[in-house]
């Protein structure tokens, strides 16, 4: 088989490329012939498994000096096979990776349980587990970089963080001498060159603070260390970390705690400056132009751009999103462009770039085994490389990609260019302001020029805590001149500016948020229309400025709420912490769908909808983990089952801003068992406790469980078949009719549907339609007396408002569900949908049903986000603006001319269908 691979083409390339092009290939092939002729017999796969299969089986107990030879022979077979796999294009970049990385894993755990060993039999420690060393031995090898990641290259050094625990039982007084002699041992064993070659480069310095700590460092300092001191880059180099060798456990323990410095809760947009300041150093270091030379790894267009432009979007969004927690260059960059965080077909250009800046990293290397990222420097050498690369279009091919690869670099790193000179908006630093300066704002319409002087004077002299780093005080210069612009577009400009100065003053810190509106300009923009419109929105900035990374999450995550919680979720340890993070997504989530609406990217069905589905994401997530707690303390029900309902706004699918939960919780057990009901009643009030206890943002929800069987004459959770007595013989008509908008949202396995089929058969009982009819127009008689409309703006209550409407939906269903169960929805627009297909109403009222229906909860939406009182006449423009866009009106006179023929037209519905027989 070996001679007839030999005379392929395939295989006389692989061949002539070992021994024409690369003296080191072809000592290798000359020295481990029989790797070389596996490889043509059975192919490298095989062949690498067994490289890798005799490493895993070397004994802690193998003498040093035969350990040493073993670990080098191995590594000279994998370079071999992992070689020619390369050349001869068998292997994708991925498996080439992850072939070197897994036997420098593996290499690097036989030289660490050797090395214990020989600690433990010496007396320098004594192991818990000396037969399996590593066991809870209180070390741990932390893999950081292209280790791990899985991504070494052909030549790599392996970065490595050593750390024990000196609290743990291996270890006495003098354990940190001995540990560093363990270091150095380690070291040598692994990077040692003699007549074999070497097994792998052992590179230390990323431990913290290298010039002044041993060379394995304790575990408080570590911790203490990256609590404090830790920097951008060190987050970027964590971000990659894994345990690899020692006591795994340990490290999986450490990588933990130190989770929220890699990962930070709010979104990192000065990380993206940081991090371009390495490049620029970097560049600074690297220079040089041309081909001869240059450094595919450093170099404009190189390895490194590509890197750096994965690592930090994981570090601006992983904190948020620990799905793009991925330390792979190859695997992130189609899930950054999944999540929308950067453009598909630039994650798909860059990926393919980065094969091919692999592929010349490890040919450079294949030469001579040299950890060189640099191109020959002479055009004979370079062009015998191009030969061993394969690619004769190199010289044209490769600058275009590297012009591609900074390109995309360049526009990521990219910041806005600042505003033109002639702009002045100095305020001065005392007395009157400036001539110009006044000049200026009044230009942009502002009126109380002296406060916003003093107020720029404050910031300027960082009298407030979020300016009093030099570096939030550059940032604010430079975009004050957009800010003032921005601000000054809204209606009035100088509420507006006092909102941001209320924003500003309250954080403690400014740098992160002026460097999210560095990164992101648009968003200065959008934030003045908030802080112009809607107070509300603008108050719940001010309490919490991190809010505003909503806004940059794109849309597409309003639909999906449930995945994204729940991996929010996964880091979650009881059920307070799950609460809380349950509340800020939540607080997180209604503001961008607030915005949203503001802006009118969204109409009121889909503000409804994704509001609906974030209250279900919610509730889903909690109700699990509150049974969980429940069952803990008051054990466990048998049979118990337990389902949470909700009506109204919710059930309907139909949530504004600030809605509140229509509740019901109803629960069955066992026949057998005795007075459950208590059990039960604690676990509703568990459940609505984790959904009304106030955080920082407020209370997740406001809940109203009025709506139950009895009201609030009855208990809060409800057994199954007190349901289904009450609801077959006493119920009133108005309960039934709110019992049109009932869902089940979340419930333990098995029960939604047995609760889905009362609720049906609750509907579905026979009523005189003459009787319904008839509660239900005393029904609005009754609450139009008690509950006038107190203005022009109170759409529910008004004449032909959304009272009606909706009673117009609900009585009709009940009348004829009976006979018709399919017209059941809990949905509005649904069920006149619905009702117009069974001819039940023509679909000229379902066409004036369905539209009065859109507009008076678009008129609640709007008003519920700005705070637009009802009892408004003269509405402040700002607020008037975003109505006005909503419901396609021109001007106050041409919306409520609206709102007026849209309330008669629904009245001559109702008295048709509902008040009269």
């Amino acid at each position: 088989m070996s001679a007839a691979f030999a005379t392929t083409p395939h295989g006389r390339a692989v061949l002539e490329s070992l021994g024409g092009n690369a003296p080191y290939l072809a000592d290798l092939a000359c020295r481990e012939a029989e790797t070389l002729l596996a490889c043509m017999a059975t192919g490298p796969d095989a062949t690498l498994a067994a490289v890798l299969a005799a490493v895993r089986a070397l004994p802690p107990t193998t003498a040093r000096a035969t350990l040493g030879a073993a670990l080098r022979q191995a590594k000279r077979q994998a370079a071999l096979c992992i070689a020619i796999a390369d050349i001869g294009g068998m292997w994708p970049l991925e498996q080439i990776t992850r072939g070197l990385s897994d036997l420098a894993e593996y290499a690097l755990r036989a030289a660490t349980d050797h090395l214990l060993l020989c600690l433990h039999q010496t007396g320098k420690i004594t192991l818990p587990h000396p037969e399996t060393p590593s066991r809870a031995c209180g070390f741990v090898a932390l893999a950081l970089g292209k280790l791990g990641a899985f991504e070494l290259n052909y030549s790599s050094d392996i970065d490595l963080v050593l750390l024990f625990d000196p609290a743990a039982p291996p270890y006495d007084d003098e354990a940190t001498g001995i540990m560093a002699r363990f270091a150095r041992d380690l070291t040598a064993l692994l990077a040692a060159r003699d007549e074999g070659g070497y097994v792998f480069r052992v590179d230390l310095r990323l431990r913290p603070d290298p010039s002044a700590t041993p060379p394995v460092v304790a575990l408080p300092t570590a911790y203490a260390y990256y609590e404090a001191h830790g920097r951008t880059w060190e987050r970027a180099a964590f971000s990659k970390a894994r345990a690899i060798a020692g006591d795994i456990a340990l490290g999986e323990e450490f990588l933990a705690h130190i989770r929220p410095f890699i990962w930070r809760k709010y979104l990192d947009f000065a990380a993206i400056s940081d991090i371009h300041e390495m490049k620029r150093q970097i560049d600074a270091q690297t220079g040089g132009h041309g081909l001869l030379g240059f450094d595919v790894k450093r170099g404009r267009g190189g390895i490194r751009e590509i890197e750096f432009i994965v690592q930090t979007l994981g570090l601006v969004w992983g904190g948020a999103e620990p799905a793009l927690r991925i330390p792979a260059t190859l695997e992130a960059l189609p899930a950054m462009a999944r999540a929308k965080h950067l453009p598909e077909r630039a994650a798909k250009a860059l990926a393919a770039d980065y094969r091919v800046l692999r592929q010349v990293e490890h040919r450079l290397q294949m030469i001579a085994d040299r950890q060189t990222h640099a191109l020959p420097a002479t055009s004979e050498s370079l062009e015998n490389f191009i030969t061993f690369l394969g690619d004769p279009e190199f010289k044209r091919s490769f600058p275009r990609l590297l012009a591609r690869v900074h390109g995309h670099f360049a526009a990521f790193f990219a910041t806005p260019a600042p505003a033109a000179p002639e702009t002045s908006f100095d305020p001065g630093t005392e007395g009157a302001p400036p001539a110009r300066f006044t000049a200026a704002l009044e230009a942009l319409g502002y009126t109380d020029i002296r406060h916003i002087a003093e107020r720029l004077r404050a910031w300027n002299n960082g009298t407030i805590p979020a300016l009093r780093a030099e570096r939030a005080r550059e940032l604010l210069a430079g975009l004050l001149p957009g800010l003032l612009h921005a601000l000054a577009g809204q209606p009035e400009p100088d509420k507006a500016f006092g909102h941001f100065d209320m924003l500003l003053s309250r954080q403690r810190a400014g740098v992160q948020l002026l460097s999210l509106f560095q990164r992101n300009p648009a968003l200065l923009r959008r934030l003045a229309a908030v802080l112009g419109a809607a107070p509300a929105l603008a108050d719940y900035l001010a309490e919490d400025s991190q809010a505003l990374e909503a806004l940059l999450v794109p849309a597409a995550r309003f639909a999906k709420p449930k995945p994204v919680l729940r991996r929010q979720l996964a880091e979650a340890h009881d059920l307070e912490q799950a609460t809380a993070i349950t509340r800020r997504f939540v607080r997180q989530e209604e503001f961008h769908i607030s915005v949203a609406t503001l802006e009118g990217r969204m109409d009121a069905d889909e503000a409804g909808r994704h509001r609906t589905a974030l209250a279900e994401a919610a509730i889903a997530a909690l109700l699990p983990r509150v049974l969980a707690t429940h069952k803990a303390r008051y054990g466990t029900l048998r049979g118990g089952r337990f389902a949470v309902v909700v009506l109204g706004k919710a059930g309907a699918a139909e949530m504004l801003a600030g809605s509140d939960l229509d509740l019901m919780m109803i629960y069955d057990h066992a026949q057998d068992v005795e007075a459950p009901s208590a059990y039960f009643v604690r676990a509703c009030h568990a459940f609505t406790g984790a959904l009304t206890t106030r955080g920082p943002e407020g209370p997740l929800y406001h809940v109203d469980m009025r709506l139950r069987p009895s009201g609030n004459q009855g208990p809060v959770a409800v057994s199954l078949a007190a349901f289904r007595r009450y609801h077959a013989n006493e119920s009133w008509t108005w309960e039934r009719l709110a019992l049109t908008r009932a869902r089940v949202i979340a419930a333990t396995p098995g029960f939604a549907p047995v609760v889905r089929a009362a609720i049906a058969e609750a509907l579905t009982r026979r009523t005189d339609a003459a009787t319904i009819k008839a509660d239900t127009g005393a029904m609005r008689e009754r609450l139009a007396k008690e509950l006038p409309p107190q203005g022009v703006f109170d759409v529910k209550t008004r004449t032909g408002g959304m009272m009606e409407v909706v009673f117009i939906a609900q009585a009709l269903q009940l009348i004829h569900a009976p006979e018709m169960p399919a017209l059941l929805h809990p949905n509005t627009v649904s069920a006149f949908k619905a009702l117009r297909a069974a001819e039940i109403i023509t679909p000229r009222e379902a066409e004036t049903l369905i539209a009065a229906e859109q507009l008076w909860r678009t008129i609640q939406g709007i008003n519920r986000i700005t705070g637009l009182s009802d009892r408004a006449t003269h509405p402040p423009a700002a607020m008037l603006g975003p109505l006005l866009r909503a419901t396609g009106t021109l001007d106050l006179d041409m919306l409520t001319t609206k709102m007026d023929e849209a309330g008669h037209s629904v009245r001559a519905c109702f008295n048709h269908l509902i008040a009269t027989n």
